[in-house]
């Protein structure tokens, strides 16, 4: 049987491309998104008591994965991309079903915003207006299992350190001054646990003689972020506001 669920809502993210997007929820907290129900008044009732809760599960749709076919086997990233694995052993957006399942830090609820109920999330790793199928509260004796077995994922995410020369900084503290506060703890989040493409993480590690002084781009937010390879670190130098900047940048080496 086929099956049809419109969205009940939709989440705006900083991330308007895939590129940067935490692979994970959670891994990047000051990564916040608000997830925008419709009109109906009837949303205002379905979340009564929502606000007793301090994490959500949001169900949502790859809507924009790229692709019109999945495969039965994937390179999972975290592997480097050198062995394979059954696409239902991943968490691969390339399903026979492109549905998600991610975990959010409930920050604030508005069930009269203009529009139609509000609730701001942190800890988000989905695109710009990801439909959301469902929500549903996160019960940590139910959903929470210490002692489960992470399989092939075992090994912890290496984090880079992050450096942000004087005159990005002051670019971004201006940025957060004129309505985007915490964009210097999100670029550093974000960067850390070093968002590019798995080849280039391959190619181009941060430790490798080879990599330093390459340059990169990662769109955060309407922010197009340089950065460069430079000591074993990631090094931030310039901020451009996308109004300003020529083209969308993807974080490809220059």
């Amino acid at each position: 049987m086929d099956y049809h669920f419109p969205p009940i809502a939709v989440i705006r993210t900083p991330f308007t491309q895939r590129f940067g997007i935490p692979r994970q929820p959670g891994l990047v907290p000051e990564a916040r998104g608000v997830v925008k129900f419709g009109p109906d008044p009837d949303y205002q009732h379905a979340l009564k008591g929502i606000e007793q809760f301090s994490h959500l599960w949001l169900v949502f749709v790859f809507h924009s994965h790229g692709g019109n076919k999945w495969k039965p086997t994937i390179r999972p990233p975290r592997l480097g991309g050198k062995a394979k694995m059954g696409v239902l052993a991943s968490r691969s957006p390339h399903r026979p079903n492109p549905i998600g399942l991610s975990v959010v830090k409930i920050r604030k609820i508005d069930l009269n915003a203009k529009g139609g109920p509000e609730i701001e999330v942190e800890g988000v790793d989905l695109l710009d207006g990801t439909p959301i199928l469902d929500i549903k509260p996160y019960i940590p004796y139910a959903d929470s299992v210490p002692e489960a077995n992470p399989g092939w994922a075992h090994e912890e995410i290496i984090k880079t350190p992050v450096r942000f020369l004087p005159e990005a900084d002051l670019k971004i503290r201006a940025a957060e001054s004129r309505g985007h506060p915490g964009l210097r703890e999100l670029i550093e989040q974000l960067l850390t646990i070093d968002p590019r493409p798995g080849f280039q993480r391959r190619e181009l590690p941060p430790d490798a003689d080879h990599a330093q002084g390459k340059d990169f781009g990662l769109l955060v937010g309407i922010h197009d972020v340089h950065w460069r390879i430079e000591d074993r670190q990631f090094v931030v130098y310039d901020l451009i506001p996308m109004k300003a900047a020529k083209a969308l940048r993807t974080p490809t080496s220059e």
